[in-house]
């Protein structure tokens, strides 16, 4: 039976591993990975429009891995269309998206692997070295996948422009420009839950270190003299 220290900090290892899980699905599940503003640069041009009017032609653009929505405005009015990302396939760099979907999935599968392993710790202290600390480290390390898929998603924004190939996808008679776009909350679950092994490997670390037993003190037993058998 594990120490009372070993089985707090596999607990907490456990609960740490259910957050990490948590956050990939609902980052997964989301739709707010990116969010920005719109240009219809067709609708600019036709009417020549200052400054002043630009205001009328901005919408706004957002998407997760699987779907999301637009809103365009160029002069007819709000026009709002979802976006789903099969469709999007031959338009986007398909093997980058699905490299960000694939790594995010392994990162869940391992936190759950690592789940079972906190849990059979605090429960049990293991024969097997791969049962232990050292299979943690490794569950752990892999499930930092997670992180390669957080990247990839970044280089797909940041240098393969996929915010304006999402915005212009099916558009025949417009052409959207992209004002500016920016990571929203549902990228920030992904990096949360990153940030949640190297904690668990902290707290797996943690639970190698042995506290000092308290002392019992032993009652002192009556010394008896030689004036007391006198008595």
């Amino acid at each position: 039976m594990p120490s009372l220290w070993k089985r707090i900090t596999f607990s907490v290892a456990s609960a740490l591993c259910v957050g990490s899980v948590a956050l990939l699905v609902v980052a997964l599940s989301t739709e707010r990975w990116v969010i920005g503003r719109i240009l219809c640069k067709t609708g600019v041009d036709i009417v020549n429009a200052s400054s002043p009017e630009m205001d009328q032609f901005i919408g706004d653009i957002y998407y997760g891995l699987f779907q999301g929505g637009k809103t365009k405005r160029c002069g007819l009015g709000n026009r709002r269309s979802k976006i789903y990302f099969p469709k999007l396939v031959q338009t986007l760099n398909g093997g980058l998206h699905m490299m960000v979907i694939l790594f995010l999935l392994v990162a869940v599968g391992f936190a759950l692997v690592s789940l079972s392993f906190c849990i059979y710790n605090a429960r049990k202290v293991p024969y097997q070295s791969i049962k232990g600390h050292k299979g943690l480290y490794l569950w752990n390390f892999i499930a930092l996948f997670g992180a390669l898929g957080v990247l990839c998603f970044l280089a797909a924004v940041k240098h393969h422009r996929l915010t304006e190939r999402v915005a212009n996808h099916g558009e025949n008679l417009f052409v959207l420009e992209v004002l500016d776009n920016s990571l929203d909350w549902s990228f920030w679950l992904g990096v949360g839950s990153v940030g949640t092994h190297f904690v668990v490997c902290g707290v797996v670390a943690m639970s190698r270190i042995k506290l000092p037993k308290p002392e019992i003190k032993k009652p002192e037993e009556p010394t008896i003299s030689a004036l007391d058998l006198l008595y």
